[in-house]
């Protein structure tokens, strides 16, 4: 070892020689953490190539040469066992572009550009009852080779009895693997606890209701929507105006909807959709619904407001579709992990107190553009000298991640994104739903932050496509979507993509725009996409 660090308690006996400490010793609980017995013993890495290496090092005579390909992070691991409720540090330098440190499911820190070596420092807690922790180091998809060196983990380590040395156990974690893990890098580990009981199928079939307008496609009955919609947004709540975070639910007027029918069939026809073990929500927002919970007036109002209608017509929950100029970031909001731009704070701290108020079963869901979503990883608006809207949703859902059921990006209306393999990314093929849901599962850097977006579970991902060429720009056929899903599902058909957060066969589902263009078309995009989505695993 290059550096261990011993704290005897203040009782201590000399015994033959021995210093036999009362207390437990403080120490670098890591194995071979400088590399210095020449070979990764102690550490288990991905990635072709990756071994120690003589030059550069920080000290000593060898250190960690990670081999980041465009599918591979070269992801180095080590589990150890500590103590429960315990302060720990884990330290390292390092080198090279896009270099993480972290512990796996917890806290971590990164430096996008190291041309010397840098030290990195993540301070850290266990919890009650957590005996063990995964340390990791990564660089990150096709930024090239990066390089560590001196990684410690100090702290508390184990009783007299046993050298600290020994605290060391050997990675659990796989063997390495040319291919992508299912959970590449810590960075992109969920926070999540497991999969909450929300009473939605494995793979649902999700599909928004024109209840409050027509929009050309043609009124649908609440009772006549087809028992193959797990999940029914009802479209829109709006509000009374920009910033009055006051939410109302008006039905569509017979003037625009002759067939509409009374408020006391619409109630009965949700309670018939829930008793078959149907969600039904009320969608917040959409194209013409601006919300700007500027003050804490408005965020409660919206509370409020929100909380009228869901309990007037006995809903599963929520869905947010803020979009246009509803989210933005204000100039030097650029910590996604704590943000300060008020129309921001104030939506988080809203929807915490309705899933508070509504407790576990309650559905959250949201249906971002991509422009508010993947494109942080790019330009995100607090620091970005362009649009302050880029990126804006990623404080909200990162807030809101443990009680998020479905996010449902709308693969649609949207320009080219640039995915984790650095290439853009355009409509009208599986391509691009491959690379927008995997940046959603594998996590990525938030420009210009310094941080990383870490993904979501599987369960929490669906797909947002159109039903239809007349529902918006990105339609593509149900076969094509399928392709889509499969490569994300099972790795399979996945064209030149590689899967950065690897297969996820929870994937929730498939979103769409919307269940009466989808009627209007004869039920073409459910009557392909609900069979395919039941023969899933």
């Amino acid at each position: 070892m290059k550096r261990v660090a011993l704290v005897l308690g203040a009782a201590t006996l000399l015994v033959t020689g021995l210093f036999v400490a009362t207390n437990a010793y403080a120490a670098n609980l890591l194995s071979n953490p400088g590399f210095e017995s020449g070979s990764l013993s102690g550490w288990s890495c991905t990635g072709s190539g990756s071994g120690v290496v003589t030059s550069p090092v920080h000290s000593g005579s060898y250190a960690l040469n990670g081999n980041a390909t465009a599918s591979d992070t070269a992801q180095c691991t080590q589990t150890v066992t500590v103590q429960p409720n315990t302060a720990y540090t884990l330290s390292g330098w390092v080198r090279g572009n896009y270099v993480y440190l972290g512990i796996t499911g917890g806290a971590s820190t990164w430096t996008p550009s190291a041309s010397t070596y840098t030290k990195l420092s993540v301070p850290f807690t266990t919890t009650a009852g957590q005996t063990s922790v995964q340390v990791f180091l990564h660089g990150w998809y096709g930024q090239g080779a990066y390089n560590a060196d001196d990684i410690a983990l100090d702290g508390p380590g184990t009783p007299p009895s046993s050298p600290p040395s020994s605290s060391a156990t050997p990675s659990t974690s796989p063997s390495p693997s040319k291919s992508p893990s299912a959970s590449p890098s810590p960075s992109t580990s969920t926070t999540t606890s497991q999969p909450p009981v929300t009473g939605l199928p494995k793979h649902a079939l999700i599909g928004y209701l024109h209840a409050s307008f027509a929009n050309g496609s043609g009124y649908v009955r609440m009772a006549d929507v087809p028992a193959d919609w797990d999940v029914i947004d009802l479209a829109f709540g709006e509000p009374t105006s920009v910033t009055s975070g006051d939410i109302r639910f008006n039905r569509c007027p017979v003037a625009e909807c002759p067939n509409v029918e009374s408020d006391a069939e619409f109630l009965a026809a949700i309670k018939a959709k829930q008793a078959q073990g149907k969600k039904v929500l009320i969608s917040i927002g959409g194209q013409n619904g601006q919300v700007q919970l500027t003050t804490t007036a408005a965020r409660d109002k919206f509370v409020s407001s929100v909380s009228a209608i869901i309990d007037r017509w006995g809903l599963d929950g929520l869905d947010i579709d803020f979009e246009g100029h509803s989210l933005y970031l204000n100039a030097g909001d650029s910590d996604f992990r704590n943000p300060t731009t008020p129309v921001v704070v104030n939506l988080i701290s809203a929807l915490k107190s309705l899933k508070a108020k509504y407790g576990t079963k309650f559905v959250l869901t949201m249906a971002p553009e991509t422009f508010f979503v993947q494109l942080g990883y790019q330009f995100y608006g607090g620091t970005s000298a362009g649009d302050n809207r880029a990126g804006s949703y990623l404080p909200v859902i990162h807030a809101l991640r443990d009680s998020l059921t479905i996010l449902h990006v709308q693969d649609y209306n949207s320009g080219p994104i640039w995915g984790l393999d650095n290439q853009y990314h355009t409509m009208g093929g599986a391509d691009f739903h491959i690379a927008m849901t995997d940046m959603l599962k594998a996590g990525f850097p938030v420009a210009n932050t310094g941080q990383t977006f870490p993904g979501l579970r599987p369960d929490q991902i669906a797909i947002g496509v159109p039903a239809a060429v007349s529902a918006g720009n990105g339609h593509v056929a149900p076969a094509v979507v399928q392709s889509a899903v499969r490569c994300l599902t099972a790795g399979t058909g996945c064209g030149g993509y590689t899967l950065r957060g690897g297969t996820s066969p929870a994937l929730r589902g498939l979103m769409t725009w919307s269940i009466n263009w989808d009627r209007y078309y004869n039920w073409e995009f459910m009557n392909a996409n609900k069979p395919f989505l039941n023969s899933l695993p």
